[in-house]
């Protein structure tokens, strides 16, 4: 492996924190969703048992009589051992949310990630979404306890998580290594990136990850079931959780791309996605330069979209170019007359 490829390994920390907070990116979203959808979403639930008032007379119990929770009957000593013991649980949807499904186990709130369904289809727009998550309602599923927060009073269920028997994913869990390259299964797409099974484990790549120039969704680029090639950038086998990459497979055209372009260069591309404020070119596989709204033509004009439009070829002038942010400035307006001495 060459050194661009090997050096990102040593980001294990910060790819670690991409995969933890975008897994359950959509979880966090849990209460604000409730409280301003109550019809909608049931409310929190909580394990706190009641508190008994003391009767006349009495007064709160000194500190060395407080019993401490019975194992037995704590709702959290009983997920620590499911999640221990590998158990399946079957249990009822109670409800959902934009991010996924939401269970009560015990009095304790539960949700399952979208992205941790088996078979829930791809969804973008978010009223088709909202509504195959609402037919899941009632629903009976067999689920794995894949992360708990007492802290939180929140825990997570993962149905994906049952196809695989812990001692089979321990296992390869222990052959997957940091630098390896692998082949998998794109399984599911989320808004921060796409799951891969790699044989039994599934791995997140981080819609940073995808690829070298930006990605608006992943479904831009990939599709579910799709085969690809993934390199692992971290693995903790205690809470089973793998960062994958894309796009580090490939060489960073950034890197080199001052060698290629430079100010007052005519370049020839396509435009890419248009936004408000301008439009992107692609130049070449991964690598995009950006007209900004006020260099796209001369004179008054409303949206980019009365300029130009996408998978239109145009040729625009190179302002400046930032290797380092990854940026490309260009601009069409003036280059008309000029375009006809090629590039």
């Amino acid at each position: 492996m060459s050194d661009d490829q090997a050096s990102p390994i040593q980001d294990d920390a910060v790819h670690d924190e991409l995969y933890w907070s975008a897994l359950f990116e959509t979880e966090e979203s849990v209460a604000e969703d409730e409280s301003s959808n109550a019809d909608e979403f049931p409310g929190p639930l909580t394990a706190t048992p009641a508190i008994q008032k003391p009767t006349s007379g009495e007064t709160d119990p000194p500190l060395a009589r407080r019993e401490s929770p019975d194992p037995k009957t704590d709702p959290w000593a009983l997920a620590r051992a499911c999640v221990e013991s590998d158990q399946v649980l079957t249990l009822t949807v109670v409800g959902h949310n934009k991010g996924g499904l939401l269970i009560d186990w015990n009095g304790i709130q539960g949700f399952v990630p979208a992205s941790q369904l088996i078979d829930f289809p791809q969804f973008h727009v978010p009223r088709e979404r909202d509504h195959s998550l609402a037919e899941w309602h009632e629903r009976r599923l067999n689920l794995k306890i894949i992360e708990l927060d007492q802290a939180g009073n929140r825990l997570i269920f993962s149905e994906r998580a049952t196809l695989v028997a812990a001692a089979q994913r321990d296992g390869l869990l222990q052959k997957v290594v940091a630098g390896d390259r692998r082949e998998g299964i794109i399984t599911n797409l989320t808004k921060f990136g796409a799951f891969v099974d790699l044989g039994g484990v599934e791995g997140l790549v981080h819609i940073s990850e995808i690829s070298w120039s930006r990605v608006v969704h992943p479904s831009d680029l990939l599709r579910p079931g799709q085969s690809v090639q993934v390199i692992v950038l971290s693995v903790d086998p205690v809470v089973a959780r793998i960062a994958l990459s894309l796009k580090r497979l490939r060489p960073d055209p950034w890197q080199t791309a001052r060698e290629r372009y430079h100010p007052g260069q005519l370049v020839r591309g396509v435009i890419g996605n248009i936004t408000p404020y301008g439009a992107f070119v692609v130049l070449e596989e991964e690598l995009e330069g950006l007209i900004h709204h006020s260099e796209l033509a001369e004179g008054v004009f409303m949206h980019t979209r009365d300029v130009v439009q996408p998978g239109e070829e145009v040729i625009a002038r190179v302002l400046s170019v930032d290797s380092p942010k990854k940026r490309i400035a260009l601009s069409l307006r003036g280059v008309v007359d000029a375009s006809t001495q090629g590039t």
